[in-house]
This record gives C-alpha cells, sequence and structure tokens, in this order.
C-alpha cells in the first residue's frame, strides 16, 4: 500500500486545541513546549479503520491504534520525557517481534508511573527504543515483581505500524 492511498486531513483549530489538551493529560508535558514553538500544524493519516498516525508539521510524532493513543518510535523528544523500563539483552529480540514485557527479563525502571501509563522499553546496552507499552501495574510493582507480564507492548521496530512510517517518511 503506498502513502497515497491513505486518506489524509489536517485537524482543524478547535481540534487541535482538543488534541493539545488531550496530548498534555496523557503524557503530561506540554507539545508547545517539546516541539520549543506554538505554532504547528497537525495532520491526521488514516491508515485503516482502527490506525492513525498523526504528523505534526509534517513529522509522525503520534499513533492511534483502536482506543490505545502513544507516541510513535520517532518521536524520539517525546521518548526522551517518558519513564523507561530498561530489558535485558535476551528480551530484545523477543520484544522487537511483538512480545508483551516479562518482569524478569527488566533490568530496571527509570521514572515512577501509574498502571496504563505509556513506557519506552530499552535495551540495556545501546539504551536504544525497542518499543512503546502500556504499563500493566505502576513502577513500584514492577520493581518488586519476579514474575508476570508487566508492560504491554504497543509499537515496536519493525511491526506495521514502523512499516507505515517508513512509506510516510520516504
Amino acid at each position: 500500500m503506498s502513502s497515497k492511498s491513505f486518506r489524509r486531513y489536517f485537524l482543524r483549530d478547535k481540534e487541535t486545541r482538543s488534541f493539545i489538551q488531550y496530548f498534555m493529560e496523557r503524557f503530561k508535558v506540554s507539545l508547545e513546549e517539546l516541539l520549543k514553538t506554538s505554532r504547528f500544524r497537525i495532520e491526521v493519516v488514516e491508515v485503516d479503520k482502527d490506525l492513525k498516525i498523526f504528523l505534526v508539521d509534517g513529522k509522525p510524532m503520534l499513533v492511534r491504534l483502536g482506543e490505545a493513543f502513544f507516541p510513535c518510535l520517532k518521536f524520539n523528544k517525546l521518548l526522551s520525557f517518558i519513564p523507561r523500563v530498561v530489558v535485558d539483552m535476551g528480551a530484545v529480540s523477543h520484544v522487537c517481534n511483538g512480545a508483551d514485557i516479562m518482569a524478569p527479563g527488566i533490568v530496571r525502571v527509570e521514572g515512577n508511573f501509574q498502571a496504563h501509563d505509556i513506557v519506552a522499553v530499552v535495551d540495556e546496552q545501546h539504551s536504544k527504543v525497542l518499543a512503546v507499552g502500556e504499563a500493566l501495574c505502576n513502577s513500584e510493582e514492577i520493581r518488586s515483581m519476579r514474575r508476570g507480564k508487566v508492560i504491554k507492548n504497543l509499537h515496536y521496530v519493525g511491526d506495521k505500524i514502523w512499516k507505515q512510517l517508513k512509506l510516510l517518511t520516504k
């Protein structure tokens, strides 16, 4: 599927204000602060009925997949602001194949968060962001857990969203 077949449109001013408000509540940081400007345009690319990619000034920033709303892996500015879960190198291939993050693979938790917050999953060796996930427990619980699923993998390197982003940014 080429990017020309995607439905694309810009948010109107009222929709943009609503988007900015939701962004600030969800990620606890201002979009204006991240972008260092208050003037930008938000374009929506509808890949299919469940997947929308939000471009800010032409750059992919956020993804809406069904009801889940999270930063795309290319939005490094936001990824540097959100909490991180560092996984051991043995977990990397599993995470990059879409597996959820299990407690035994976690080396450390950086930052504090609540259940349902968005977190970045990074490898311990290079600190590269491998995935974006939704916390299933709060950070304190994860730090003390020795088994079980702790992060739901929403978007990872090589997934459908990753491939669509490559088409959009050619």
